[in-house]
């Protein structure tokens, strides 16, 4: 754990801790704001409302006062640093994943390794500014899987989740859950701004990039969430996040 800063009233604070592979943090919040970032490992969060992948190279914005979970995927390095709720920041009403850039990695990593920054320090002071500005102005990364709230469409996400691997029809996945395939699909773009087969991509998406942030290759990952074959996958991957797997994580390191 970093150290704690004495010397003066913290604008700050920051902790680091490692965690095993699997690990869990249960639901909790907090009062101050929180970016979450893993110096190595994929971290998944998730509040009521959706879920979020925390790869490489990217951090959340947790807004104080949500409630969130966290699972560890491999060996993660975490590194957070908490700023009081009177501050801007990228999540102004819950979470949001942004671009951490090597520049924002650095000073990360410095205020993590001085245990927070105080009031007193003129140093301490350039850093917080230079914090603040770079979150503000940092691209957006990866977006994040929302959650239907209705409960039909939410079985039928839950079933998505469950079987990320399958390759069943999209009409397949609306049985039993008590609504036509079309109704869910209407509930699906209302509540998600997502058709249900964008949704089931998107989930695969972020679930693939913690397999292979914890070092699965690539094809096992594409068989894992559920594509026919590796190409596919790559061309998805690059339909969505604009490179193929292999440069997105060789970007990051």
């Amino acid at each position: 754990m970093s150290r704690i800063r004495q010397e003066s009233e913290p604008t700050v604070r920051a902790v680091a801790l490692t965690f095993p592979n699997g690990f869990e943090v249960a639901p909790h919040s907090h009062d101050w704001h929180q970016l979450v970032y893993a110096a190595s490992g994929v971290v998944s969060v998730s509040t009521e409302s959706g879920q979020w992948v925390v790869p490489p190279m990217h951090a959340l914005a947790v807004a104080a006062g949500v409630h969130h979970a966290l699972a560890m995927k491999g060996s993660v390095h975490l590194r957070t640093v908490y700023l009081p709720p009177r501050h801007r920041f990228p999540a102004t009403t819950e979470c949001e994943v942004v671009t951490v850039s090597p520049l924002l990695r650095e000073l990360l990593l410095s205020i993590v390794d001085s245990g927070g920054l105080g009031s007193a320090s003129e140093f301490d002071r350039i850093r917080l500014e230079l914090l603040r500005h770079l979150l503000t102005t940092t691209a957006q990364g990866p977006a994040k899987l929302p959650v239907p709230s209705d409960p039909r469409a939410r079985r039928v996400a839950q079933k998505v989740l469950r079987e990320l691997g399958s390759t069943d029809p999209l009409a397949t996945l609306c049985d039993g859950c008590g609504a036509s395939r079309r109704t869910i699909e209407r509930l699906f773009r209302a509540e998600t701004g997502m058709t249900l087969g964008r949704w089931r991509q998107q989930a695969r998406m972020l679930e693939s990039l913690c397999w292979l942030g914890d070092g699965t290759s690539v094809t096992a990952t594409a068989f894992a969430v559920g594509y026919r074959s590796p190409s596919a996958y790559v061309a998805a991957f690059r339909a969505v996040l604009g490179t193929t797997p292999a440069q997105y994580f060789r970007m990051e390191k």
